[in-house]
């Protein structure tokens, strides 16, 4: 799913949007997916455009709460992450409810450990979605991906 996340970004950030999920479907296969990736990430985009905050109080948002992750969740991010988490809510770049809605993302994703790259896909790719991308200097930084950056 990470490989499409950024093949997405490669293919369709500067255009604004990305195309219907048919259209999308058929690049994602001609680009040599398989249907089962493109399904999956189709259902992860899906879930991130819809917003849902799930089982947390809206008033989350506007809580100083600091965050205490659990065995799971630290077996699953890295200090790294977890830590480029902190930073983007200390800079308010993310509330509290999207640092939670963050770590629900990061964990839904199928593969075995989110590292710094996953995360900040995910929080890119949140604020694409919802046209929130108004800071260079953000911008900059998530887009800083290191040298194993993933090319399809």
């Amino acid at each position: 799913m990470f490989d499409i996340l950024v093949y997405l970004f490669e293919n369709y950030f500067d255009s604004g949007n990305y195309p219907d999920s048919a259209t999308l479907t058929r690049k994602l296969t001609i680009a040599g997916f398989a249907d089962e990736d493109i399904n999956q990430a189709l259902e992860w985009l899906s879930e991130l455009a819809r917003h849902d905050i799930g089982n947390y109080p809206a008033s989350l948002a506007d809580s100083n709460s600091f965050r205490c992750y659990t065995e799971y969740e630290t077996d699953r991010i890295d200090t790294e992450g977890r830590g480029f988490i902190f930073f983007l809510q200390q800079a308010n770049i993310i509330n509290a409810l999207q640092r939670e809605l963050l770590i629900d993302r990061v964990l839904s994703m199928d593969e075995d450990s989110s590292s710094l790259e996953k995360i900040k896909l995910i929080v890119l790719t949140e604020l694409w979605i919802q046209n929130q991308i108004t800071d260079d200097t953000v911008l900059e930084k998530l887009l800083v991906i290191s040298d194993s950056h993933y090319r399809h």
